[in-house]
């Protein structure tokens, strides 16, 4: 089965079990792996490597060590397209106008402060992983 790193960001994690209910309803997503914890900022930095550099990112990091997140592996067949089309479009104001019902139009409020993270790839998930749970 495909793994994907799914987190619920700072700004949603009041909705956590709300964002878990959603994955108990998709039939090829199981949580394997569940933390709630709060990142340092050399763990946002590792995890956000490939913005270093970006006008975001500095923010994006600021963010995600501004409270606590939960981090989640879910395993199944597809989970990383499932995770991403139960997340809907990165930007939340989008989401809420092509994917009303998204966890992002539902929790999110713009494209950073946007309740939740998935992996884009295999490899992209094989290294989050590695990453988010520390």
């Amino acid at each position: 089965d495909e793994q994907t790193c799914a987190i619920v960001k700072p700004d949603a994690i009041e909705h956590a079990a709300l964002v878990e209910a959603a994955i108990h309803r998709e039939d090829q997503l199981e949580i394997v792996q569940r933390e709630t914890l709060t990142w340092t900022p050399q763990t946002a930095e590792a995890f956000y490597a490939e913005h270093h550099g970006k006008p975001f990112y500095a923010t994006l990091v600021g963010f995600m060590t501004s409270g606590p997140i939960q981090v989640m592996t879910l395993a199944g067949p597809g989970a990383i397209g499932a995770w991403r089309g139960l997340a809907g479009p990165t930007n939340s104001e989008r989401a809420r106008q092509v994917a009303p019902t998204s966890l992002r139009a539902r929790f999110g409020t713009d494209g950073t402060h946007n309740a939740v993270h998935g992996s884009d790839s295999p490899a992209a998930a094989a290294r989050e992983i590695n990453i988010a749970y520390q």
